[in-house]
């Protein structure tokens, strides 16, 4: 059988690419953007003023929310996006290759337990410019909430902050993703109800854990703002949350999981505002605020 030209390219590069690692990390800081520049770009507020040149140096800030210096991944990398985002300095077509390889953080190896939650926190970001000036396309925007749900529903890692090391707040971070998409007019019910499933998983975690670092508050907000939309009734919530004690385990054992117990305390006194009898409509909205 002869081969096209391109289909020889092809096997060259896949025979090159068995010798190679199965990973390689992307290089961060990025090239001509030494830890000083950086530093010195953030003091200034991020002002990048040629819109090409913040396109790109964007993209590949991406690479460092794997970064293992918290001060870089969290307060360089993680502030110039947002801030970028949050001012509509990024055009759709970097938001759009922001996000794939936020996709693909998503699915890369992620053995200190960063990248992934920051990821997800960018990706709120990206979905937050999306709800205030649509650019996805429908089919792109249920692909995002099922990505979502997916990730918030996979965490396992349940690190807060620690010392030396930074925020990892796979949980936090996840709700956040969900919040914007929630508050998004373009979702419809189904996938405010897949949303409201997925929190569930994490009200009351697979694992005996101990929210301490806000998680119930921002597990809160997207059901808030499910509730606030109608998504479902006073017999749905009423079900909704009488489905999360029993997520506990056995009452009987309930002695030796206090950490268990805990999540489940917290939650509960977390949520106390979060729907009311007999409406199922938030109790009080002044109390939950969600970011513009």
């Amino acid at each position: 059988m002869r081969l096209s030209p391109l289909r020889r390219l092809a096997l060259i590069v896949f025979a090159l690419g068995l010798g190679a690692p199965a990973f390689a990390a992307p290089a961060c800081p990025p090239e001509g953007w030494p830890a000083e520049r950086l530093n010195a770009l953030r003091h200034g507020g991020f002002a990048v003023a040629d819109p090409g040149e913040r396109a790109t140096l964007a993209v590949a800030l991406a690479n460092c929310l794997a970064a293992a210096d918290p001060h870089l991944r969290d307060e360089v990398a993680y502030e110039a996006l947002s801030t970028w985002m949050r001012k509509g300095d990024l055009a759709p077509d970097t938001l759009r290759a922001l996000r794939d390889r936020f996709y693909a953080i998503l699915g890369e190896p992620d053995p200190d337990g960063v990248a992934w939650p920051f990821a997800a926190l960018a990706l709120s970001e990206v979905a937050r410019t999306d709800r205030l000036s649509p650019w996805m396309t429908p089919a792109e925007r249920t692909a995002m909430v099922l990505r979502a749900v997916t990730y918030l529903e996979s965490v396992r890692d349940y690190r807060g902050f620690e010392p030396g090391e930074g925020w990892r707040h796979g949980v936090a971070h996840g709700a956040d993703w969900l919040m914007q998409l929630t508050l998004n007019p373009a979702l419809d019910a189904p996938q405010l109800h897949r949303i409201v499933e997925a929190i569930a998983t994490q009200a009351v975690p697979p694992v005996g854990v101990a929210y301490v670092f806000g998680e119930p508050q921002r597990l809160a907000a997207p059901i808030v703002s499910a509730a606030q939309r109608g998504v479902r009734d006073e017999a749905g919530w009423t079900h909704w949350f009488a489905a999360l004690p029993p997520r506990l385990g056995d009452p009987a054992l309930a002695w030796k999981d206090p950490t268990g117990l805990r999540a489940g305390t917290i939650w509960s006194r977390s949520c106390r505002r979060c729907t009311s009898r007999p409406t199922g409509r938030p109790t009080d909205a002044r109390a939950w605020s969600f970011p513009a």
